[in-house]
């Protein structure tokens, strides 16, 4: 038993145990000890062995009884362990946890591929004993595109390390994990791998490259075009075979995804070409939060290596146009006030403007034109006649839609124009509908004409109000002294622009005579001139809001006012 204790290696985990039996059934510790004697030192017996490997309390009994002692040889770490029975006939129980080592092992790669084409298997190793021992087998496992894994060899041993695996059809195993399986029953180490190589014709590989080219806007105005762009570069050295597609999609703030089609990348897609990715994104549908998701090359469409740098996400956020638009209306060039008198034969102009410049007025819808006529109908223009047109807005920094309306107003009486406008996000020009009514006077009539204002002393301009849908062809002032003597005369040119309606002249006279003389203060006459197809035009009566004629005989004599000039 001393000899047998010698003999166990290093680091074995040893168990001892004692069963006492008649006539045997005592063996005290005293006739151990005595061992010594022949065998020239206690440290020399069984009794010597077992306490130097941790049993300390084997002297602690002093009547036969059955144990069990555990100990590992020369490892301090270990902690020995012993169990004792109470008697002979009793069973010394003892629980130990052992960790061994085992005599199997595995190696296993990650993912390798994907390739083209397979062509060879290296692997290389040693074993650390001299003496055989170690068994290394390596299997050869195939990997689908899907996942799938399949053993196409297995088994090659150390006389196999340079495989010929071009029968492997890369088509359907693109992809290749090796096992190593070791075992050593005698010596429990493994074969030492030192390494393994796969040689293949691989697959072309690219990659989206921020730092070569990219344009991003994250925060637009509604309406406003996103000019996103990024490089995608073959980085292998291999050429794709095909065009590749890319995928683009925009989700918006609920949810809703929409795709962006862009053109392929064409082929030859050589070793280190570079595509740029326009994406030109009008957002007007796309008020909000948003992501744009670019992926080239989806599901593998062109055979390639990885697709991890392929794809990527970025928000953008497109500001809500809330602002309305605003119309203004002009009769032949001048704005009205209700109840005015226009021309039989207007120019109406509508101009609907906007603040948001990227959302153009370039729809009819925008506009909206109604007319009442005297009897108390309305009608609805179209747009695409003589009588109606619509100018969109242009791609300059005003946003400014036009609609030209050109009625024939045959009647007599009072009309109203009903507008309503609408810019391309549906905010309203006013919580209410444009509402202007006026009146048509077919018949061409000129009003008194009064100077204003009256008395001056540094100008004065003229007012009247002309009916009909024609400006006279000749129409002159004549400021006169009071005796009669003619100082001054203002022809039609002179007096400006001049419409059917309400006129206040742009020219004021400034108490000159015809030679640019100052006048005396004092007491002038004045007298207008008209002519209409050969026709002096007869006069009209101006009328009050209740449609009483206004008295303004009293301040004209034969046709003549009178205009007080006070320096």
């Amino acid at each position: 038993m001393r000899d047998f204790i010698n003999w166990i290696p290093n680091n074995v985990i040893a168990v001892a145990r004692v069963n006492l039996d008649l006539p045997f059934d005592s063996n005290p510790v005293s006739v151990w000890q005595a061992d010594a004697i022949p065998n020239g030192s206690l440290n020399n017996t069984l009794y010597g062995k077992l306490v130097e490997n941790g049993f300390a309390n084997l002297d602690s009994f002093y009547y036969p009884r059955s144990w069990v002692f555990s100990f590992q040889k020369n490892n301090t770490s270990f902690t020995p362990t012993a169990a004792f029975g109470f008697d002979i006939n009793d069973v010394a129980l003892l629980d130990l946890t052992v960790q061994s080592t085992d005599t199997l092992g595995y190696i296993t790669s990650p993912l390798l591929g994907p390739a083209k084409q397979w062509k060879q298997l290296k692997w290389r190793g040693k074993n650390d004993e001299v003496l055989p021992g170690d068994i290394a087998l390596l299997d050869v496992i195939g990997v689908t595109t899907s996942g799938t894994e399949t053993v196409l060899f297995n088994n090659l041993n150390t006389a196999q390390q340079d495989f010929d695996i071009t029968s492997i059809n890369a088509t359907t195993y693109p992809y290749i994990k090796l096992k190593l399986t070791n075992k050593d029953a005698v010596h429990l180490t493994p074969y030492q791998l030192r390494y393994w190589r796969l040689i293949a014709d691989l697959l072309p590989e690219g990659a989206l490259v921020h730092n070569l080219y990219f344009n991003f806007k994250d925060t637009l105005e509604a309406g406003e075009i996103l000019n996103a762009a990024i490089v995608f570069k073959n980085i292998s050295n291999v050429s794709f075979a095909d065009s590749i597609k890319v995928d683009v999609t925009i989700t918006n703030a609920n949810g809703v995804t929409t795709v962006v089609n862009i053109p392929k990348i064409k082929k030859p897609f050589n070793a280190g070409d570079t595509a740029i990715l326009n994406i030109p994104i009008n957002t007007k549908d796309y008020v909000g939060k948003n992501t744009l998701f670019i992926n080239v090359n989806p599901n593998y469409a062109q055979p390639e290596q990885y697709l991890f740098n392929n794809f990527m996400y970025k928000d953008f956020y497109v500001k809500n146009d809330v602002i309305d638009p605003i119309v203004d209306v002009t009769f032949d060039g001048v704005h009205i006030l209700n109840g005015d008198i226009v021309s039989a034969k207007p120019a109406i102009r509508i101009e609907l403007n906007d603040n948001a410049k990227y959302l153009k007025l370039d729809d009819t819808a925008g506009i909206t034109i109604q007319l009442r006529y005297p009897d108390y109908t309305v009608k609805r223009f179209q747009y695409g006649t003589d009588t109606l047109k619509f100018t969109p807005a242009t791609s300059g920094n005003e946003n400014k839609a036009i609609a030209d309306f050109t009625p024939m107003l045959s009647q007599d009486g009072e009309y109203e124009l009903i507008v309503s406008g609408k810019d391309k996000s549906g905010n309203k020009a006013g919580h209410k509908e444009f509402r202007v009514a006026f009146n048509v006077n077919n018949t061409p009539m000129i009003s008194d004409v009064f100077n204003y204002p009256n008395p001056f002393t540094t100008s004065t301009a003229f007012v009247f109000t002309l009916t009909g849908s024609q400006i006279p062809s000749n129409i002159r002032i004549q400021i006169l002294t009071i005796t009669g003597k003619i100082v001054k005369e203002i022809n039609k040119n002179e007096l400006g622009t001049l419409h059917i309606g309400r006129n206040i002249t742009d020219y004021k006279w400034d108490g000159t005579d015809m030679y640019g003389q100052k006048l005396a203060n004092g007491v002038y006459l004045y007298r207008i001139i008209t002519n209409l197809n050969g026709n002096a035009l007869e006069k009209f009566d101006i009328r009050d809001n209740y449609g009483d004629k206004i008295a303004t005989d009293k301040y004209f004599k034969a046709g003549y006012g009178k205009m007080y000039l006070m320096r």
